[in-house]
């Protein structure tokens, strides 16, 4: 005979699974804690396939309305503590995202319209941010102090990069430095408008969870930063879609950036949720 405790232990855990210790939720409370590096390519589309993407309360941005990002990130990840930090394979990932901007009663703002990861926890925190992450698989050239196999910072340098999704390849670039810049670009340079939302569970009964939040990163720490000349190549699947609905008419410029940042939390603009549903 099962013997069952008169009282229940109390869950915990920032996401699930929760457990009376927690320890198993696939990501720990926040803050969060990034450092690693980013190659940027931007371009431009046409106009129209942004406003396309875009949600009908979003607006396009005044300035180059059909300036697209597309970043691959090698990151290292810890929250408070660090214990991840002595268990790699919980605390790097890349991921590579693609970035448009857009205009909310008035201000701008950056907004990620697609994204794929290499680590589950990734997702997770991605899903709770508003960003829309799948896996993905993604290579960047690393840049180190020493050796030969290694690019060093400076003028004609090349890093590659290519991104794909179920064996599919759905992107591929090369960056060749030029000169040390101030910015990293202007397309992921805003703070973040993104939707977070959950269907209800009763077929056809809309969303349980419609919000429009806002975030960004905090104690950014900023290193070398570069600039240069780009190629970019963008390619579609039967599951992911990324040149049909970005095609490149310009590639603008490429940038590598190294960087260490801060989450903790973003801020609600609008609640559609009806969690009565």
């Amino acid at each position: 005979m099962i013997r069952y405790p008169n009282s229940m232990s109390e869950l915990n855990g920032f996401l699930a699974p929760k457990t009376p210790s927690g320890k198993s939720a696939i990501v720990p409370n926040m803050p969060w804690y990034y450092s690693g590096t980013l190659l940027t390519v931007e371009y431009l589309t046409d106009p129209a396939n942004v406003r396309a993407i875009l949600p009908a309360e979003l607006e396009l941005a005044d300035e180059e309305p059909g300036a697209v990002a597309i970043i691959w990130a090698d990151w290292q990840s810890c929250s408070e503590g660090g214990a991840e930090l002595l268990d790699p394979v919980r605390s790097q990932y890349l991921e590579t995202f693609v970035v448009v901007r857009c205009k909310y009663e008035g201000v701008t703002y950056s907004r990620c319209i697609a994204i794929w990861v290499t680590k589950d926890f990734a997702i997770a925190r991605g899903w709770f941010q508003g960003y829309p992450k799948k896996l993905g698989s993604m290579h960047v050239t690393r840049v180190f102090n020493h050796g030969k196999a290694t690019p060093k910072l400076e003028n004609g340098a090349k890093l590659g990069a290519s991104l794909s999704a179920y064996d599919h390849r759905l992107a591929s670039a090369i960056v060749t430095l030029r000169e040390p810049s101030e910015s990293n670009g202007f397309v992921n340079g805003h703070k973040m408008l993104h939707s977070r939302w959950v269907p209800s569970i009763v077929p056809g009964a809309g969303n349980s969870l419609d919000q429009l939040i806002t975030m960004g990163g905090v104690d950014a720490d900023l290193g070398a930063t570069w600039v240069g000349d780009a190629e970019l190549t963008l390619g579609d699947s039967e599951w992911d879609e990324l040149n049909s609905i970005l095609p490149v008419k310009k590639v603008l410029a490429g940038y590598y950036r190294e960087l260490g940042v801060t989450f903790n939390g973003g801020n609600l603009v609008a609640d559609r949720s009806n969690p009565s549903v």
